[in-house]
């Protein structure tokens, strides 16, 4: 079986989540209808994060859930994750952890970022700003000659349309 990753970073407010959250629908719907299967691969740090997790779960009840695995990577193991792992485990189909806790933890998220995008066919993002994790994940995506949509480019687009 063919598996198409995709990775999602984003920052970690967005001030208006409607039109991403309707630009991850018709994507979200794109890939699950276009692929034999999809891994996708999500954080759980912010508002996109959360964006895409909801809408990864919706879209896969409203077309199929036979066809993709819903993955948090944790960039290490946390306490919220021990004391709440049942719960984690029934909202996603698969929960990685990356790597220890050794070092700086920002390190440890830019590592998991990384990874994350080296593993992926296609890297989404919802950048606004030249700044923040989301950001430095998109520049070394595109360094490495990745696939990438920015969310926030193609609402511009239909902005000004």
């Amino acid at each position: 079986m063919d598996t198409f990753t995709v990775s999602f970073f984003g920052h970690r407010y967005i001030d208006n989540p409607f039109p991403v959250e309707k630009a991850l629908d018709e994507l979200i719907g794109a890939l699950l209808r276009s692929h034999e299967y999809v891994e996708f691969l999500v954080g759980r740090n912010g508002d996109f994060d959360q964006l895409v997790s909801s809408t990864i779960r919706k879209r896969k009840r409203e077309i199929r859930d036979d066809n993709s695995a819903h993955v948090w990577v944790l960039p290490y193991l946390t306490a919220d994750f021990r004391d709440n792992e049942e719960d984690y485990r029934g909202y996603y189909d698969e929960i990685e952890v990356f790597g220890s806790r050794s070092g700086h933890y920002k390190a440890a998220f830019q590592a998991r970022n990384r990874s994350m995008v080296d593993r992926s066919h296609l890297s989404v993002f919802c950048v606004e700003r030249n700044e923040g994790g989301a950001w430095q994940t998109m520049k070394y995506a595109q360094k490495q000659g990745k696939n990438i949509i920015n969310l926030y480019d193609v609402l511009l687009e239909e902005k000004e349309k």
